[in-house]
């Protein structure tokens, strides 16, 4: 409801921060692999690089946003990665100053990356979930159908020696996609 980011003490329950833009709000985060700056996305379609101190390192705007509802970049933090429309999602090369766009027909709900960044998982409302490479020009590996989800948020993720699986959850309990999907070789 405030429209801020709180960074907490997970020990004491402390607040240590607030981030926050005046007049804006900002809608997704994410931590930068140092873990001495956190990433978010704000409401005028910026993407802000702050230190933990709340002092603003960076800021991008994205050459196609409309809004940044969701938000992650690769453990090298060369790529950061952002759900900038309903059916597209921003690769920013942070050195290069270049932006990639997947573009999909349906209404994205989540996506994740793998670890060494090289694959992009994106959940879609149509109950499909698209694996991505990303590396180079981004090019649709495959398709998987079978999870039911119609009010939840699924959020399939990468796992298994080597992230070499992929597992989603499924809402009807009866077809759960928990077993294993792809071997990614």
């Amino acid at each position: 409801m405030e429209e801020v980011v709180r960074r907490w003490d997970v020990s004491s329950g402390e607040c240590l921060h607030i981030y926050q833009k005046s007049g804006l709000g900002l809608i997704s985060c994410a931590w930068f692999p140092d873990g001495k700056q956190m990433l978010c996305g704000v409401t005028d379609q910026n993407i802000c690089l702050w230190d933990l101190d709340g002092k603003e390192r960076e800021s991008w705007k994205g050459l196609r946003a409309t809004r940044t509802a969701d938000i992650a970049v690769t453990e090298d933090g060369k790529w950061i990665i952002s759900m900038c429309r309903e059916t597209a999602i921003s690769l920013l090369d942070r050195e290069a100053k270049q932006e990639k766009v997947i573009n999909e027909e349906q209404t994205i709900t989540t996506f994740s990356i793998s670890k060494d960044g090289n694959f992009l998982l994106v959940n879609l409302i149509n109950q499909e979930i698209h694996l991505w490479s990303i590396v180079d020009e981004p090019k649709l590996i495959t398709k998987y159908k079978g999870h039911k989800c119609s009010r939840l948020v699924i959020r399939s993720c990468f796992g298994g020696l080597k992230q070499a699986f992929i597992a989603s959850g499924s809402e009807d309990s009866q077809d759960s996609m928990l077993s294993l999907l792809f071997v990614i070789c």
